[in-house]
């Protein structure tokens, strides 16, 4: 497993976000998901049910369901104004992504059901240009990718079991360099992947034939970094290359979900998400030994507090079956941050959210589903005073499109 790690260049990896979903997921991964605001947990329908609720997949009409999509995020820029001096004043840039997924769902076996997901849960980017902010996170880009299997077994018709094993690739870039203290400059290169693995359990019952209430679980999975160091000064001398290692979390999710349908046509999904963000409490670089240039040893070679708390989402989603080929699908959400004041910093500059969606499906014909979701992510602006940031961040925030198509065998 090759790595490599760029010092202190590894705070802005650990914490490299989406600004746009809680700390550095990405929880909307399908069009169902991105067009219910995420509230895809009791009521699932298609084939990202083998993401979403494995034990939904004993639900599904017996067939073998497909679904591919692509999602388009755009992030918006975001202002930094200083309450110090306006030279530290910055200006985040717009960036653009698309994260491709894959679903499938197989036809039943004697109650057990296999599912396959190819998703991107975390990651993407942010990018400073200004003097103060690039000295913290110039540039820095991690994605996420994961590779699901699951497993269902349908006990009965009221109750519903499932298991999967995750295998998570990581990568990340990052790139920072400006001056540390008076007279004296500091640099980092990181290019950097790892292959890690994890779990996920689900629980799916039917009380009543029109309601769905579900619990998930997704396992803490540790991005374990170890490789070569990059480390340079003005301050000589001024330069390290060797190994090095650091380890930060994807954190465990639970998600508590219930749906009704109304009316046999608005099914309404009221889910609860908790993510153990509070296991991100420090940032610990190791070498071989203690570094021997004291301003390298003080930048790069001491435990770096983040003290992040755990972080609850509340979402509603809403679809409307028209009976005529569409179906209609809306959402709310309200997602807290998981960052305190304390360890704010322009890597991840993030706040509480609120989430708005909206989307349609359109039966094409007796296998081909096509489906569109938009969502906006509306980020409060945020003030904070700790060792590094003393101003407000304003204008966080998300655009994103998802398109997919699903075909039933």
């Amino acid at each position: 497993m090759k790595k490599t790690i760029t010092g202190a260049a590894v705070i802005a990896l650990a914490v490299a976000g989406t600004a746009y979903g809680s700390g550095y997921r990405i929880p909307e991964q399908s069009v169902n998901a991105v067009a219910k605001a995420g509230a895809n947990v009791a009521y699932t329908t298609g084939a990202d049910t083998a993401y979403y609720n494995p034990a939904n997949m004993s639900w599904l009409e017996d067939r073998g369901f497909l679904e591919g999509g692509a999602g388009w995020i755009r992030l918006k820029s975001i202002s930094y104004a200083d309450n110090r001096t306006s030279r530290f004043n910055g200006e985040s840039d717009k960036e653009d992504f698309v994260l491709p997924t894959l679903f499938a769902v197989s036809p039943d076996y004697h109650n057990f059901r296999v599912g396959l997901s190819w998703t991107v849960p975390g990651g993407l980017s942010k990018e400073w240009r200004q003097p103060f902010p690039e000295t913290i996170a110039k540039e820095f880009t991690l994605t996420v990718y994961e590779l699901g299997v699951s497993g269902s077994y349908k006990i009965n018709d009221m109750f519903s079991l499932a298991a999967g094993a995750r295998a998570i690739y990581a990568d990340a870039t990052v790139r920072s360099s400006g001056m540390v203290a008076p007279g004296v400059t500091a640099g980092r290169d990181m290019d950097g992947n790892t292959w890690e693995f994890g779990y996920n359990i689900a629980a799916s019952v039917r009380p009543l034939p029109l309601m769905d209430l579900s619990v998930t679980y997704r396992s803490k999975v540790d991005l374990d970094l170890e490789g070569d160091a990059h480390l340079v000064t003005s301050a000589g001398p001024g330069v390290y290359n060797g190994s090095g290692a650091v380890s930060v979390p994807l954190p465990a999710v639970l998600s508590l979900a219930g749906s009704y349908t109304f009316f046999d046509q608005l099914t309404v999904e009221l889910e609860y998400e908790r993510t153990f963000w509070s296991r991100y409490d420090t940032l610990d670089f190791t070498y071989p030994a203690p570094l021997v240039n004291p301003v390298l040893n003080m930048a790069f070679d001491q435990p770096k507090n983040k003290g992040w708390d755990d972080s609850d989402t509340y979402r509603i989603g809403l679809s409307y079956d028209m009976k005529n080929a569409f179906t209609l699908m809306a959402g709310f959400a309200y997602d807290k941050t998981p960052i305190p004041d304390a360890t704010l910093g322009f890597d991840l500059p993030d706040s509480d959210a609120y989430i708005y969606s909206l989307g349609v499906r359109y039966q094409a014909n007796e296998h081909l589903n096509v489906g569109f979701g938009y969502l906006y992510d509306d980020k409060d602006d945020r003030s904070a005073v700790n060792r590094v940031i003393n101003g407000e961040f304003s204008g966080s925030g998300a655009h994103v499109v998802s398109f997919g198509l699903t075909y039933k065998l």
